[in-house]
């Protein structure tokens, strides 16, 4: 599997859903440790501002209480790599952070509603 260590084009902000209780727990101890899934695949999933309503559709659908985290790229340095999707199904690359996530990183962290229709409202900067 090729990666790449830079952001492709001119990316300079990732985005990342976590679960309330995820979050409320990264807060209390100043860094992000990931989701099951996260632990499972050995790096925390993140996705490009193109990337995030899909990936909150196919692995978020209905989920209450959620929060959009945005993150400073420079920030995270050579942990984060540029790969394709595991499962191959998507295309493009995705950002994936090999170790915690330092809240000193996060821009800021919205939580989301749902719409009625079950899908989540993204904040309108969102593509």
């Amino acid at each position: 599997m090729s990666d790449q260590t830079s952001p492709p084009g001119s990316i300079t902000t990732i985005y990342t859903l976590v679960r309330g209780e995820d979050w409320r727990a990264a807060e209390a101890v100043g860094e992000y440790r990931g989701s099951a899934d996260d632990m499972r695949d050995g790096f925390l999933h993140f996705s490009t501002a193109a990337q995030v309503r899909a990936s909150a559709a196919r692995h978020r659908a209905g989920e209450l209480d959620l929060f959009l985290v945005e993150v400073d790229v420079a920030a995270l340095g050579d942990a984060l790599r540029w790969e394709p999707a595991a499962s191959g199904s998507r295309p493009g690359l995705f950002p994936h952070l090999y170790g915690p996530l330092p809240l000193g990183a996060v821009r800021g962290a919205t939580q989301l509603r749902l719409n009625p229709d079950g899908t989540h409202a993204f904040p309108i900067w969102i593509a």
